[in-house]
């Protein structure tokens, strides 16, 4: 048994330049039996226009623990819910099964354990004759991974985002406020 009962992680890895391939995971992390486990099970029914699947590397690959992901985007189109379903959706269980390997995630624990990603996925991709499908996977790896390790380290830290509450600030504030 796991005494891991819920963990968060963000991150977000910028894609190359002309590109729309952001990556914004945020994962949660925690026992198969405690709140992470339940809200797991709860997912296994669809939304409307929010897809949830579970993480597979390819077919008759799912990976390890057991991860849902879901989109933070209503899915519009079939060219969106592909690039999830496909590339999106392989990035992820490559970065899954490599923090099984570098001991990010603890194998011991694999089966005891679940998550739960939330997926941007900029819509713009759906429509992009020129969509680099290379960075979207690199984006949506990296991040993946830098999100879980980050969920299982506790970074920041609270020690960490009170050094840096005035000297980091949300992109959305430039020019509204001034630290």
């Amino acid at each position: 048994m796991t005494d891991i009962w819920f963990r968060t992680g963000e991150a977000t890895v910028l894609a190359a330049e002309g590109q729309v391939t952001d990556a914004m995971p945020e994962v949660v992390i925690g026992s198969v039996r405690g709140p992470v486990g339940q809200a797991f099970a709860s997912m296994m029914g669809q939304v409307k226009g929010h897809t949830r699947m579970f993480v597979v590397r390819d077919l008759n690959q799912a990976v390890r623990p057991a991860t849902m992901m879901t989109t933070k985007v209503t899915i519009k189109n079939m060219v969106y819910a592909e690039l999830l379903g496909g590339v999106v959706q392989a990035a992820m269980g490559d970065a899954i099964v490599d923090c099984l390997i570098e001991d990010i995630l603890p194998r011991d624990q694999a089966d005891e354990l679940c998550m739960i990603i939330t997926v941007w996925l900029d819509p713009r991709c759906a429509d992009d004759e020129n969509l680099d499908h290379k960075d979207l996977y690199r984006t949506n790896y990296e991040a993946t991974k830098l999100a879980i390790s980050r969920a299982m380290t506790g970074r920041p830290t609270v020690e960490e985002l009170i050094a840096n509450r005035k000297t980091v600030k949300h992109y959305a504030l430039e020019g509204i406020i001034d630290y």
